[in-house]
């Protein structure tokens, strides 16, 4: 018989041999590949921490420098062993804001961290006018747009307005003729026209409430009295602005007279001040004057554009005189004007402290007409206000507000950012690592 052979026979486990050293190929590459890569990132991983630090580092230092005042460029480069971080600021002048990028390098493991600062609150201006224990006192047609708040008493001489909420505090607390198109708060209310509520101990019957004599609905006697409102910026506040703008030292010739258009600041100047003339003075930073501020004959003084939203201040303060010194005196038409940019102000303190010591100084005087962006203070001395004057805002131990004197608030001030502030000038609003 003859016998058939079969040549494919075993090609089936030939082939299921193959596919089994296929598979396993796969699975042990696989592996291989597994434990390459874990390799590589676990090598790999300690220097992506050190990027993501570095980083965070740069942008750290960067926000630490921004808040507090101090020197730093658009372009910073961190270097750390033999690795870089470059860290990019972008200012938002018209918004005060400001964005940290950083971009770290370690070993080509790159990491971005970025830092969003907002401008803080340095100053909180809640009042169209603020008065401390000395009071507030209006005649004429002197009026005010916004909300008072007094330690002292609030007296009128012919109803006059305030155009807002009005509060005398503390048991001595007194609002005396004033037509109040708010709510009131006083512990004596006297021959007053209240438009909206009044809070009150004592009532005559002169005063008006919502239109009619209390007892009424609007009317809430027995009201417990209000607390006395510290001032927004405080003493030690004062003291750092004054060394920071000192950077800069002018002491002769003395006094010290400005009679042509110039820039100025940040500087101290260590006598008294003249600003004489129809022209510009222009500031580029903060100024400390160890003597008296005057003002003559028309100036405008303004805020360099470069500040933006930023406001500047000058502070007049002789600390060897507080008495009979440290005073300002604005005579004659005078216009302060911002940087070009909303929200900016000049602020004029004096720390002049006759009044609240008993005497007949008067710490900032403004006659005749004065406009724009001013912000005037005085925490411990009086602010006498005459003729057509138009300012933002006024804190004082005591305010004299007369003739056709207006304060207007402004909502800004609620949240000021002044040019330095040795505790921050800036909020964190969000803090982030980019993809």
């Amino acid at each position: 018989m003859e016998k058939k052979i079969y040549y494919n026979n075993g090609q089936a486990v030939i082939l299921l041999s193959l596919f089994f050293l296929f598979i396993s190929g796969a699975i042990v590459s696989g592996m291989i590949f597994s434990a390459i890569s874990r390799t590589r990132i676990a090598r790999e991983f300690p220097r992506s921490k050190q990027s993501y630090f570095l980083g965070e580092a740069g942008a750290e230092d960067v926000a630490y420098r921004i808040m507090r005042g101090k020197n730093y460029d658009a372009t910073e480069v961190l270097q750390l062993n033999g690795s870089s971080a470059t860290i990019a600021t972008t200012e938002n002048l018209a918004t005060g804001a400001t964005e940290i990028s950083a971009e770290a390098d370690v070993g080509s493991n790159i990491r971005l961290a970025e830092i969003h600062l907002i401008p803080g609150t340095n100053a909180l201006f809640s009042y169209g006018v603020q008065v401390g224990n000395g009071g507030l006192e209006m005649e004429q047609t002197s009026t005010v747009s916004g909300n008072v708040y007094a330690n002292g008493t609030i007296v009128g001489a012919n109803n006059n307005a305030i155009n807002g909420d009005a509060v005398s505090a503390e048991a001595t607390g007194l609002i005396d003729n004033v037509n109040i198109a708010g709510d009131a708060y006083a512990h004596t209310l006297i021959k007053s026209d209240i438009d909206e509520k009044a809070y009150y101990q004592s009532i005559d019957g002169a005063t008006k409430v919502g239109g009619a004599a209390c007892p009424n609905p609007n009317c809430f006697p027995g009201s417990p009295d209000q607390p006395n409102e510290p001032f927004p910026i405080s003493d030690a506040k004062l003291d750092e602005w004054e060394q920071l703008a000192a950077t800069t030292v002018i002491s002769s010739p003395c006094p010290y007279k400005i009679t042509s258009a110039q820039s100025i600041g940040p500087a101290k100047i260590t006598c008294d001040v003249e600003i004489k003339g129809n022209f510009t003075v222009t500031l580029t930073g903060a100024l400390w004057i160890t003597g008296n501020l005057t003002t003559k004959n028309n100036p405008i003084i303004r805020i360099d554009p470069s500040f933006g939203k930023k406001s500047l201040a000058i502070i007049v303060h002789d600390p060897a005189n507080e008495l009979t010194s440290s005073k300002v005196d604005f005579q004659n038409s005078l216009v302060f004007e911002d940087s070009g940019t909303p929200g900016s102000y000049i602020f004029v303190a004096s720390r002049n402290r006759s009044s609240e010591a008993g005497g007949a100084e008067v710490a900032i005087m403004v006659g005749q007409s004065a406009s724009g962006a001013l912000l005037v203070y005085a925490p411990h001395g009086e602010i006498a206000l005459h003729q057509s004057t138009a300012l933002k805002e006024v804190t004082g131990y005591k305010i004299h507000l007369r003739n056709s004197t207006t304060v207007t608030y402004e909502s800004g001030l609620a949240s000021m950012l002044f040019d330095f502030d040795p505790s921050g000038s800036y909020e964190i609003q969000r803090w982030w690592e980019d993809e």
